[in-house]
C-alpha cells in the first residue's frame, strides 16, 4: 500500500487529529458519517417495505430478534448490538410488540421476544427493497465480498479496542 504524502486529511476535528495518531480521527470522521448513512437507509428501506414509523435503533432490535428464528431475552439483543442502555431496546421492543411485530412469553423473571409472522413478512420486504436498492449496487463500488469480510473483521476489532478504552476512561 502506497502513502500519499499529500494526501488531504479528512478528519472530523482538527483538534483532535494533531501529532501522532492523526489517522484515528480520520476513522472516526468515517465511522459517523457511515453511522448517519446507515441509520438513513435502514429507515427508508424500512419504509419502502411499509413500516416508515420506525427508528433506526427498532429496525436494529426487530432485525436481531429476528435473526436465526430464535427468540431472545433483552440482554441477548443488547449484547448482540453492544449496547448498554437496556432502556432504550426495550422501549423498541415494547413499540414493536405493540405493532405487532413481536411476540414475548414470560418465562419466571425473564421475556423471551420472538418475531411475529407479520414481522417475519416485514423483514422479508424488507430484505427484498435491500437487494433491489443496496445489493445490486455494490458491484459498482470494486468492493470485494471478501474485501467487505475484512472491513467487517477490522471494525469489530476496533470496537473491542473502543471498548476497552471506555473503561480505562471509567477508572480515571
Amino acid at each position: 500500500m502506497s502513502v500519499h504524502p499529500n494526501r488531504r486529511r479528512i478528519v472530523s476535528s482538527r483538534h483532535l487529529a494533531e501529532g501522532e495518531g492523526w489517522e484515528t480521527s480520520e476513522f472516526e470522521y468515517g465511522l459517523i458519517i457511515a453511522y448517519n448513512a446507515f441509520s438513513r437507509w435502514v429507515q427508508r428501506c424500512m419504509a419502502a417495505a411499509g413500516m416508515p414509523e420506525l427508528s433506526a435503533l427498532e429496525i436494529l432490535v426487530l432485525h436481531n430478534t429476528n435473526h436465526r428464528n430464535r427468540e431472545k431475552r433483552l440482554t441477548d439483543i443488547s449484547f448482540l448490538l453492544n449496547m448498554e442502555d437496556s432502556h432504550t431496546i426495550n422501549y423498541a421492543l415494547r413499540k414493536l410488540l405493540k405493532l405487532g411485530l413481536l411476540t414475548s412469553e414470560k418465562r419466571g423473571k425473564e421475556v423471551f421476544y420472538h418475531t411475529s409472522s407479520s414481522g417475519q413478512k416485514l423483514c422479508e420486504r424488507y430484505r427484498k427493497v435491500r437487494d433491489q436498492c443496496l445489493i445490486e449496487g455494490i458491484p459498482g463500488t470494486g468492493i470485494t465480498g471478501e474485501e467487505f469480510r475484512n472491513i467487517a473483521t477490522s471494525l469489530r476489532s476496533m470496537s473491542g479496542h473502543y471498548d476497552q478504552a471506555s473503561r480505562a476512561a471509567s477508572s480515571l
